[in-house]
């Protein structure tokens, strides 16, 4: 009875995040490019190329925020920002286990480095979640 007016509520909410996490990360994506030295300082050095690791990743989160707007593509969208939060998580574990600050002329407290890693959770989540389509997005009770 009630589900009738909470799945239209829900497709609202999922609408509204989705556009915000697609509009969030093209903005990371282009400050990847537009900007890439703070985040070149804290690609792990054991991985060659950091720059063009910056490039690569700030496309890819181009790329991937947008395809979340296009129904046709949106699920692999979603699975693509899935894969892209696992490959820079490294990253996130390398600022926080060795103190980089993506800015060393203004760096970070460490216990936010270290509260930043369990937002990967969250973003992989969100990533699946708005990229459902509203039959997958059934209630599981």
């Amino acid at each position: 009875m009630g589900d009738t007016k909470e799945k239209p509520r829900r497709e609202r909410a999922r609408a509204i995040v989705r556009v915000l996490l697609a509009v969030a990360m093209a903005g990371v994506g282009v400050d990847h490019l537009v900007d890439p030295i703070p985040f070149v300082n804290i690609v792990p050095r054991e991985l060659p190329m950091p720059l063009v690791l910056v490039y690569v990743s700030g496309v890819c989160e181009i790329a991937l925020g947008l395809g979340l707007l296009v129904p046709k593509i949106r699920r692999l969208a979603g699975l693509g920002l899935v894969a892209l939060y696992v490959a820079v998580f490294p990253a996130n574990i390398n600022m926080a286990v060795r103190g980089l600050s993506p800015n060393p002329q203004h760096p970070i407290p460490s216990w936010i480095a270290w509260a930043r890693l369990p937002f990967q959770v969250l973003f992989i989540a969100l990533a699946l979640w708005v990229s459902k389509r509203p039959d997958e997005a059934k209630d599981r009770r």
